[in-house]
C-alpha cells in the first residue's frame, strides 16, 4: 500500500506564501509523475501543478508564475511553493502520485485559507 501525507497548509493573509509538502511512503512503485490538485468549496477538484519523472513541470493558468512544484526523488517528497496567495486560492490541496503503471494514489488533503 502507498500512503501520501500532505502538510504545510494553514491560514495566510492575501499576498503571503506557504509551502506544502507531500511525503510518499509504503510499498512504493516507481513514480511517473506527482501533482497537486485543489478543491474549493462547491467546485470540482482541479489539477494545478504537475511534475514528471524527468522534472518537466506544468501549471494551471490560475497559478502560473505564482506557484512552483518540485520534488526530491531521493526522499519521495514533493513540494508546492505558493506565493502571492489570493482569497481565490482558498481550497483543500491534495497531492497525487501516479505510478509508472498508471495507478493513482492520493493524500487526504491539507486546507489552505487565504484571508483578504
Amino acid at each position: 500500500q502507498v500512503q501520501l501525507v500532505e502538510s504545510g497548509g494553514g491560514l495566510v493573509q492575501a499576498g503571503g506564501a506557504l509551502r506544502l509538502s507531500c511525503a510518499v511512503s509504503g510499498n512504493i512503485i516507481p513514480i511517473r509523475s506527482m501533482g497537486w490538485h485543489r478543491q474549493a468549496p462547491g467546485k470540482q477538484r482541479e489539477l494545478i501543478a504537475n511534475i514528471a519523472r524527468d522534472t518537466t513541470t506544468t501549471y494551471a493558468d490560475s497559478v502560473k508564475g505564482r506557484f512552483v512544484i518540485s520534488a526530491d526523488n531521493a526522499r519521495n517528497t514533493a513540494f508546492l511553493q505558493m506565493s502571492r496567495l489570493q482569497p481565490e486560492d482558498t481550497a483543500t490541496y491534495y497531492c497525487n502520485s501516479r505510478s509508472v503503471y498508471g495507478l493513482d494514489y492520493w493524500g487526504k488533503g491539507t486546507l489552505v485559507t487565504v484571508s483578504s
